[in-house]
């Protein structure tokens, strides 16, 4: 939204006021009566709060998603994560590992852990497991007291302190949708739907995908 929001400005004869949150942050908010035009948070999100009348009946648009990656301090030797196999060899390997604390809703912290239950591995992986505050997702790894970092790519990748390893293998992948709607307290809701269809053009898609994001 950094580069897209003042284009969109310039090419309409509208402002925008911005405030960003976590998606969970975002939709607590709205829930709680914040005034909103447009409500951008995940797919699932936004029809919950479709559901509960906080977002206007099918205005909801996709527009992008992004999935778990892999990443470590800064400089520090890349491990092989090309296979599912060798994803669970680098695991088992780890001195340590740690992603944000599945007790806070993030969906990256829910998902690795219902991952190492699967894959078999929680046992041996729950000892050397740190669980991060959403604030310090990337800041023990960048300092080397944990060893493997797991996080949604587009903030990896707009991390300066870390290094990107890459996405978790394809049949392990577990991808977040992004969507945006109109609040239903909006009372500007034609400038919202502009809005709308100037971040999800295929021009914006292309600049997303510059962030870590593919087509929703």
């Amino acid at each position: 939204m950094v580069p897209l929001v003042p284009q969109f400005e310039r090419s309409s004869s509208h402002k925008i006021s911005i405030s960003y949150g976590t998606a969970g942050q975002v939709t607590d908010r709205v829930q709680k009566g914040e005034y909103a035009d447009v409500v951008m948070t995940t797919g699932p999100q936004i029809d919950n709060l479709q559901k509960q009348a906080k977002i206007v009946a099918g205005s909801r648009v996709d527009l992008a998603k992004v999935g778990i990656g892999v990443f470590v301090r800064k400089g520090a030797t890349k491990p092989d994560i090309g296979s599912v196999e060798a994803f669970r060899r680098t695991l088992l390997a780890a001195n340590s590992i740690g992603h944000v604390d599945p007790a806070l809703g993030v969906p990256v912290g829910i998902y690795m852990t219902a991952l190492m239950e699967r894959m078999g591995i929680a046992a041996g992986m729950k000892p050397k497991t740190r669980l991060f505050r959403v604030e310090e997702r990337f800041e023990h790894v960048a300092k080397g007291d944990v060893e493997i970092g797991f996080n949604l790519i587009q903030e990896i990748l707009a991390e300066p302190n870390v290094d990107f390893v890459g996405p978790l293998p394809a049949a392990i992948q577990s991808n977040t949708l992004y969507a945006a709607a109109i609040a239903a307290v909006s009372k500007e809701q034609p400038a919202g739907k502009a809005l709308i269809q100037f971040v999800s053009s295929p021009a914006a898609l292309a600049k997303m995908k510059t962030k870590g994001f593919e087509a929703p």
